[in-house]
């Protein structure tokens, strides 16, 4: 059964099944991200930080700020980069839910793609590739925060299998307003 078909509320475990992208697509890779990604990380999630409530960051991330995020990841929480003729147009990450232990089989999952490229199936197919990782590392839920208004994201996560868990009402104060924030959850079976 493939991963992302659901049971109740629940999703199943199971082989990943990619969907198919926009034509011209066919040269997209999905790999890990390395030091050489950095620039071209900072320059995506940047570009989110100061046009979007994709993220709740108010300024740029630096270069050594990336770095040091990308080196706090590891085998079972990684960062994919989605590439198109050696042109990073993509990436996301599995990163930790919390410190505490009884939360080790729990991650976030992120997904940002260049404003340029968005539309293509590139979301969907960094969001497959990173919870394929997700089942190989063995975890066992992944969580996804997405702010109101955001319709794009919600239809991305909820096509591969996400649903409701709630929403938190007016957490974030950006571009000058509240933001409501959607939790959404996936549980491998």
């Amino acid at each position: 059964m493939p991963l992302g078909e659901r049971r109740g509320r629940y999703a199943i475990k199971g082989t990943v099944t990619l969907a198919p992208i926009e034509a011209g697509m066919d040269r997209l890779t999905v790999r890990p991200a390395t030091e050489q990604d950095v620039d071209s990380i900072a320059r995506i999630y940047n570009e989110a930080v100061l046009s979007t409530v994709s993220t709740f960051d108010t300024e740029p991330r630096t270069l050594e700020a990336q770095a040091e995020f990308l080196h706090h990841h590891d085998s079972r929480h990684p960062v994919l980069v989605a590439e198109l003729d050696r042109n990073v147009v993509g990436w996301g990450s599995l990163s930790r839910w919390s410190e505490r232990n009884a939360y080790d089989r729990t991650a976030e999952v992120s997904v940002y793609i260049d404003e340029h490229w968005r539309g293509k199936g590139i979301g969907r197919r960094l969001l497959r590739e990173l919870m394929a990782a997700g089942s190989r590392a063995g975890l066992h839920t992944l969580l996804a925060r997405i702010a109101d208004g955001n319709e794009t994201s919600l239809r991305l996560h909820y096509g591969a299998g996400f649903h409701d868990v709630g929403v938190m009402h007016e957490v974030g104060y950006k571009f000058e307003r509240w933001v409501d924030v959607h939790l959404l959850q996936f549980i491998y079976e």
